[in-house]
């Protein structure tokens, strides 16, 4: 099947699994999940269907007070990691600085809990089951809990994708302490897992998705070392994966970094989602397409901006 058939179809079933009121679940779930639906945007935004304009607009309506977002629809209105994504993807679709503005202040104003005083002592001097420097934090799946990877990752894309209307010297603080915390934590062996790289003494084994997203967010610091030894590490580690959803992430990953591995990758990719004999949730599926229109030289919407 020729590339831009196997995006149609992959798009068709997304567009099929949109819910009745907009937007779309997580797996069998019946409430709109704010991830699945930005990813679907994402993956349709050039489709213009009366399917994605009625997910945009419910995107928008689940928006919180303080300008985060919740994790789905109905969930208590305290914001979580997917106001990042979120701003991400209003800045793709119809970028307006002044429609993310209340959200981008929402997200400086949150990060995990080893950024706290108290909390920072704790990991200081009682907590030593866990290896990495508390001064260098990131962002956390929800409020109060300590930092973690992917939601640290799209904070980062969020905030420098953000920079030319909103440069400020606590945007160009946290997207630093942000870097920081992935240089800090990352495994020995090249990558990152989903928190950090050593507990109880033990190094962790990477996982591809998790590296893959953080090296989308690092795709400026192409010179630190623990970026390098990630990206060679994820070279190593797609040829044995067989996750679409991993393997939708390293392509865009490659693509951020420009490597080589980019066109090897997408094939893998293609041969992936021809070979899958179960459903696929809307989350992969949107990330494939993503990946697909990349490879096929569309606009990357998690691309930073250059400094």
């Amino acid at each position: 099947m020729e590339i831009a058939a196997l995006i149609s179809s992959i798009r068709l079933q997304i567009m099929n699994g949109a819910l009745p009121n907009g937007g779309w679940a997580s797996g069998d779930g019946q409430s709109a999940s704010v991830e699945a639906t930005c990813l679907a945007l994402l993956a349709l935004r050039e489709t213009g269907s009366p399917i994605y304009e009625k997910g945009r607009r419910l995107l928008e309506g689940l928006r919180n007070i303080d300008g985060s977002w919740p994790a789905f629809a109905g969930d208590d209105p305290e914001g979580c990691w997917t106001t990042s994504l979120a701003i991400i993807v209003l800045n793709a679709l119809q970028p307006r600085p002044h429609s993310v503005k209340k959200a981008l202040s929402w997200l400086l104003r949150n990060k995990g809990r080893e950024g706290h005083w108290l909390w920072n002592l704790k990991f200081r001097l009682a907590d030593r089951n866990v290896r990495f420097n508390p001064d260098k934090f990131g962002w956390s799946w929800i409020p109060g809990t300590v930092s973690w990877v992917i939601p640290t990752a799209f904070a980062l894309i969020a905030l420098q994708q953000a920079i030319p209307c909103c440069q400020t010297e606590a945007v160009s603080t946290r997207i630093q302490l942000g870097a920081e915390m992935f240089f800090d934590r990352a495994c020995p062996g090249g990558g990152w897992n989903a928190g950090n790289g050593v507990v109880l003494g033990s190094p962790l084994r990477p996982h591809v998705d998790a590296t893959a997203i953080a090296l989308v967010a690092l795709a400026n610091n192409t010179r630190d070392t623990a970026a390098a030894k990630a990206l060679k590490w994820l070279k190593q580690a797609y040829a044995e994966c067989s996750s679409p959803y991993s393997l939708a992430w390293s392509v865009v990953a490659f693509a951020a970094h420009k490597d080589e591995a980019f066109l090897s990758c997408t094939e893998r990719l293609e041969a992936a989602l021809l070979q899958q004999t179960i459903a696929l949730n809307i989350e992969t599926l949107s990330v494939a397409v993503i990946a697909l229109d990349v490879a096929q030289g569309k606009p990357n919407p998690f691309q930073l901006v250059t400094p």
